[in-house]
C-alpha cells in the first residue's frame, strides 16, 4: 500500500442531487468536479441510483452505464480518481430499491436467488464498464446497505450473520469478476460496530474486501453526550479506525474513512472548520489509513424537500460551488500532505476489548455511552493514543509486535462510567435506544 494518504469527497451533484441521473448533464458534472479538484482532492466516491440503473431485474440501462463512464472520464480529465458504490441503497435518509424487490414483488434482497443473480450482474456490469479506466479505484458493494437487514429500519429483510457474510462474499466476487484486481470494498453504517445482534459484524467489515470502510457520524450519541468540543467527538473517526483494526486478521489491513462530516446542529456552522481539522488530524494519527473521503462535496439544494435538516449543509462547498470554511480547511490539509508520507508513530498502548471475535455479541459496550467507548474516550482526552486489541489477541506476541503494541490495559484499569447506549438510525438521522450489554 502506498504511504501517501488519499483525500477525497463523496460527490453530491449540485443539480438535482443524486436524481441528476434522470436529467444527466455532463456540463454540470464537469463544473462540480472542477470545484472539487480545486480543493486539491484526488478522488470522488460516486453513487448510481440502483432503481434507475436496473429498473427491471434483467434490464441494466446501457445509457445509464454510459453516463457513469462519462462521469469517470470527466473526473480523470481533472486528475480525480473514482470509486463507485453500486447498490443504492440508502442515501441521506432515503431508500432506493427497485420495484422488483418491493410490494407485490417483495423479496429478501440478501437471500432471494433471483435478486442475488440480478445484483451480481448489475455490480459486474458497472465494474466491467470501468475496468479499463486508469482512474477507476474500484467498487463499493453499496452504501450502508446493512440498514435494510435489521431494526431500526421499519421493514427490514431479516437475515443471520452467516447469510450476511455469504451475501457480501458473493457481491464482492461479482465486482472482482467485472474488474479484476481493483480496490473492491463494502460499507456499513455503525450498527456493525455498535448494535448488539446486528447481522453485519465487525469481522465481516474487517476481513472481507480490499479494505475496512468506516463511516463516522457524531450525531449517533457522541456529540450529544460529549459536546461539540469533547475528545470523544473530535476523535470519533479515529476511534472507529482503531476499533476496526481490532478485528482485522491482517495487522496492516488498510482502513478507508469513507464517510465523515460535520453535522449541524451537533457541530454548529461556526465550529465546522475546527471540527474538520481536529477530526482529520486525529484520523491521520492512525496507521494504515488508506484515505479520508469527506461527506460531502456540495450542499443539498434547499429546493429539494423532506431531507433531515442536517443533510442540507454537509458540503465542503455550497450548492452554488462556493468554498465553505470546512472546505478551506480540507484544502489546507491536502496541500500540507500532498507530498508527505503517512507514517504515524505506533500506538504502543492498546485497550483490550473483551468481545468474541466472530459474533461480537456485546457490541453496545463499544457504542457512545458504553463502557469500552467511554474508557477509550477518557484515554484520548488525557492525551493518550490508544489502539484496540481483542482479548483473544492480547497475548499474541506476533500480532502485538506487528502493530507496534508494547502494553495492554483493560477497561477496569481506566475505570468505568457508562450509563446509556445509543446507535444511529440511518433512516431518520436520530438516536434510538439499543440493548445494554450485561453489567452496564
Amino acid at each position: 500500500m502506498s504511504s501517501r494518504v488519499r483525500f477525497g469527497a463523496n460527490y453530491t451533484p449540485t443539480a438535482g442531487w443524486f436524481h441528476h441521473w434522470l436529467d444527466f448533464d455532463l456540463d454540470d458534472v464537469r463544473a462540480d468536479l472542477d470545484s472539487i479538484a480545486a480543493l486539491g482532492l484526488d478522488h470522488v466516491r460516486v453513487f448510481p441510483l440502483w432503481p434507475l440503473f436496473q429498473p427491471n431485474r434483467t434490464l441494466i440501462r446501457p445509457r445509464a452505464v454510459e453516463q457513469l463512464v462519462a462521469l469517470a472520464d470527466a473526473a480523470a480529465e481533472r486528475g480525480l480518481d473514482v470509486g463507485v458504490d453500486g447498490l443504492q441503497g440508502h442515501l441521506s435518509s432515503f431508500d432506493f430499491q427497485p420495484s422488483w424487490t418491493l410490494t407485490w414483488h417483495r423479496r429478501n434482497i440478501f437471500t432471494d436467488p433471483d435478486v442475488l443473480s440480478g445484483q451480481e450482474e448489475y455490480l459486474r456490469t458497472l465494474a466491467s464498464a470501468l475496468a479499463d479506466r486508469p482512474n477507476f479505484i474500484g467498487m463499493t458493494v453499496g452504501n450502508e446497505v446493512n440498514q435494510f437487514s435489521d431494526g431500526p429500519h421499519p421493514d427490514p429483510d431479516r437475515i443471520t450473520a452467516e447469510q450476511a457474510g455469504a451475501w457480501l462474499t458473493r457481491m464482492l466476487a461479482a465486482c472482482e469478476k467485472g474488474a479484476p484486481g481493483r480496490f473492491h470494498t463494502h460499507a456499513e453504517y455503525d450498527a456493525t460496530w455498535y448494535q448488539d445482534g446486528h447481522p453485519f459484524t465487525p469481522a465481516h467489515a474487517a476481513r472481507l474486501g480490499a479494505a475496512t470502510a468506516v463511516h463516522s457520524w457524531v450525531f449517533n450519541g457522541t456529540a450529544q453526550r460529549h459536546g461539540r468540543d469533547g475528545a470523544a467527538t473530535r476523535h470519533h473517526a479515529a476511534y472507529l479506525i482503531e476499533l476496526s483494526k481490532a478485528w482485522a486478521l491482517d495487522p496492516l489491513r488498510p482502513v478507508w474513512l469513507q464517510e465523515v462530516g460535520a453535522p449541524a446542529p451537533h457541530i454548529p456552522a461556526e465550529d465546522a472548520a475546527g471540527f474538520t481539522e481536529a477530526t482529520v488530524e486525529a484520523a491521520l494519527d492512525c496507521a494504515d489509513l488508506w484515505g479520508i473521503t469527506w461527506w460531502c462535496s456540495h450542499d443539498v439544494d434547499r429546493s429539494l424537500a423532506d431531507f433531515p435538516e442536517l443533510e442540507y449543509s454537509l458540503g465542503l462547498l455550497t450548492n452554488d460551488r462556493v468554498v465553505k470554511p470546512a472546505g478551506r480547511t480540507i484544502a489546507r490539509i491536502t496541500e500540507r500532505w500532498r507530498d508527505r508520507e503517512h507514517r504515524p508513530r505506533a500506538r504502543t498502548t492498546a485497550l483490550v476489548l473483551d468481545s468474541d471475535a466472530e459474533t461480537a455479541a456485546d457490541r453496545s459496550a463499544c457504542a457512545p455511552g458504553g463502557a469500552f467507548f467511554e474508557a477509550w474516550a477518557r484515554l484520548a482526552a488525557a492525551g493518550a493514543r490508544p489502539a484496540v486489541v481483542l482479548r483473544e489477541l492480547s497475548h499474541d506476541a506476533g500480532h502485538l509486535s506487528a502493530r507496534g503494541i508494547t502494553e495492554v490495559i483493560t477497561v477496569d484499569d481506566v475505570g468505568r462510567g457508562a450509563d446509556a447506549v445509543s446507535v444511529r438510525d440511518p433512516t431518520a438521522d436520530r438516536e434510538t435506544a439499543a440493548p445494554q450489554s450485561p453489567g452496564q
